[in-house]
């Protein structure tokens, strides 16, 4: 149990894995005397401690996607868990977004190529492209995997969001998986990859 005390306490600390073993190694004089390798010791890190965390995270996140409800009733979001209760997919816009799409809806982009959370996450963001060269952030997504399933709820979440009047033209990157769902889901949209 200290040890594992010790291993929390260093991952708070922001000490990486193999400093915290050399620490135990230090402590016991030497390797022989220990009765685990560096390797339990990133296992445990990476089973238990990220994954508590991950867990903490996804339990904030949405406390704070019911608070942006109570302050705005027609905030909008949809989370799913997975079944350890960790995010395999989020949702959220708020009411200036729907209002653009009802009156902007000819041509809207999807890019999922931004970067991943610390929680092995996709970042995904519906952006309208206003004509002065300025954006607007219409939605935002959080996925555990990009596959036909999670674009799947994703775009029609997007549609009923929206009520159900899809675009005109989207703009997507060079995913076969994406292009799939939105000929499926969105059959009149003309998609198109950017570079």
């Amino acid at each position: 149990m200290s040890v594992r005390r010790t291993i929390d306490n260093n991952e708070e600390a922001k000490i990486r894995p193999s400093k915290r073993y050399q620490s135990f190694v230090t402590a016991a004089a030497g390797h022989c005397e220990l009765s685990f390798i560096e390797k339990y010791v990133r296992n445990y890190i990476t089973r238990e401690v990220r994954n508590i965390s991950e867990l903490e995270d996804a339990k904030e996140f949405g406390k704070y996607l019911l608070r942006m409800k109570d302050k705005n009733q027609n905030f909008s979001f949809e989370l799913e868990l997975k079944v350890d209760q960790s995010i395999k997919t989020a949702f959220w816009a708020d009411v200036t977004s729907r209002a653009t799409c009802e009156y902007f809806r000819d041509v809207i982009s999807f890019d999922t190529t931004y970067n991943t959370c610390k929680n092995n996450l996709v970042f995904g963001y519906f952006v309208w492209v206003i004509y002065h060269g300025q954006s607007s952030l219409l939605g935002c997504a959080l996925m555990k995997n990009v596959d036909i399933q999670t674009f799947k709820w994703l775009f029609e979440g997007w549609l009923h969001f929206i009520g159900g009047n899809a675009s005109e033209d989207i703009l997507i990157d060079h995913c076969a998986t994406m292009q799939r769902v939105i000929e499926a889901s969105m059959p009149t949209t003309i998609h198109w990859w950017y570079i």
